[in-house]
């Protein structure tokens, strides 16, 4: 089982086979041990849950027999695909519960006794409590995957509400990129005398991955980004804003500049955010504007650059994020745009990293070249965003992704019909 699921694995690009196959003598059943796995993203962590548990269900498929805790959406239902793609000739039938999806529709789900849940931990709180019938007493195996996030987005008590309800006579695997004192405290509350896994655990980027900075005016961040895309032409980018608002407008920019851009952060309905996410993993868009959400976890390959549009807060965020390219033996580029105000932030990531970051080369007279161009499209995205502000305030159904039911220039921004149109748009919002 472990090799021919392990093989399918490699096969499909998924998972790092170092990290499963070195750890399975840790992983088999038969061993019952818990497990700490202290790993980056990309190092083939789902992987080396999957192959236990889909060991177990081949011996004994037993409904409810696993519970997996995410910290986001896009990650639970990112493992769902991957263990219906593994466990697919056994049969294995999956959950995803987590919020923007209806409760009665996933009521519905659990009533038909998935083999494997796939969980944030507030929803699943919602239907422990208020879902009839449903209950997760007979509980094999709990898997918490990327803890250290699930605490950092305060989910302890829900954590703790679930821990209280799940037999104490299980398998628990707990994995996270970093032990923090929050993950050190849930493992001694639900682990039992757990054998400890760390693959890389200094903080650390791949050789393959090559990092810029660029040294810029605050102000004339845009033009920086539309040049950089416009030289880096024909390579995929996913590009983090530290908000949700920044992340919609500069999509919104791109896109009025005829760039096949799409935002995926947390103020959209979980449909618009999968539909984000599918059509950046499917190529149809190359440039995907994206908050920390997207930054770990999620299995988006052949990313070519990363660019950080706002520096992260954090250092280690840094990591998490040009960790979204240069994967599986490929290379890949990062920049991290570098404002006045970001000096000491920028700083901070050098000494973690260990290294002097390059300059990205620019040519400054080329980039003020697009003031004017970059600037209209400015415009043009703040009047969209309000528009779709006055949208949201009214009440209606589904739509797609906010950005393509805009009705901006979807071609370059320049004179003639567009302008006039876009102009009489712009008036008819302000009468």
């Amino acid at each position: 089982m472990y090799k021919m699921v392990g093989k399918d694995l490699s096969s499909r690009g998924k998972v790092s086979c170092l990290f499963v196959h070195s750890q399975c003598t840790f992983f088999s059943p038969l061993s019952g041990k818990d497990v700490i796995g202290l790993a980056e993203t990309g190092s083939g962590k789902t992987g080396a849950f999957a192959l236990p548990i889909l060991q177990s269900l081949l011996a004994s498929a037993q409904r409810l027999h696993t519970l997996i805790l995410t910290p986001t959406r896009e990650l639970a239902f990112q493992i769902a695909e991957q263990f219906e793609a593994l466990g697919s000739s056994i049969g294995v039938k999956t959950a995803v519960i987590v919020g923007g999806i209806d409760m009665m529709s996933q009521s519905l789900v659990l009533a038909k006794k998935p083999h494997i849940v796939i969980a944030t931990p507030g929803r699943l709180i919602d239907h422990l409590e208020n879902t009839k019938g449903f209950s997760l007493r007979a509980l094999k195996f709990l898997v918490m995957d990327e803890a250290d996030r699930i605490l950092n987005m305060d989910f302890e008590t829900e954590v703790d509400k679930i821990l209280k309800v799940i037999p104490r006579d299980r398998r628990t695997f707990l994995f996270s990129a970093t032990m923090t004192k929050k993950v050190a405290k849930l493992q001694r509350a639900a682990l039992k005398d757990p054998v400890k896994c760390a693959v890389n655990t200094k903080y650390s980027t791949v050789e393959k991955l090559q990092q810029y900075y660029v040294f810029i005016p605050s102000k004339y961040k845009d033009c920086y980004l539309v040049s950089i895309i416009n030289e880096l032409a024909g390579n995929s980018f996913m590009i983090f804003c530290s908000t949700c608002n920044n992340a919609q407008r500069v999509a919104l920019l791109l896109r009025n500049l005829g760039i096949t851009a799409i935002p995926l952060h947390g103020q959209m309905s979980q449909n618009k955010r999968l539909g984000s996410l599918n059509k950046f993993k499917s190529k149809s868009r190359s440039v995907l504007l994206a908050t920390d959400v997207a930054s770990r976890g999620l299995d988006i390959p052949h990313v070519d650059c990363v660019i950080n549009y706002d520096i992260p807060t954090h250092s280690k965020d840094y990591i998490h994020r040009v960790g979204r390219t240069a994967r599986a033996g490929r290379s890949g580029k990062s920049i991290t745009f570098v404002t006045q105000y970001d000096v000491e932030l920028f700083q901070r990531i050098e000494t973690l990293i260990g290294k002097k970051l390059p300059a990205f080369p620019t040519q400054e007279e080329e980039v003020m070249m697009l003031v004017e161009r970059v600037s209209e499209a400015q415009r043009f995205a703040r009047i969209e965003m309000k528009e779709q502000g006055e949208k949201r305030k009214r009440p209606r159904g589904e739509e797609g992704d906010d950005t393509e039911q805009s009705s901006g220039v979807r071609k370059k921004v320049r004179g003639g019909e567009q302008r006039r149109a876009l102009l009489f748009r712009a008036l008819s919002i302000m009468i």
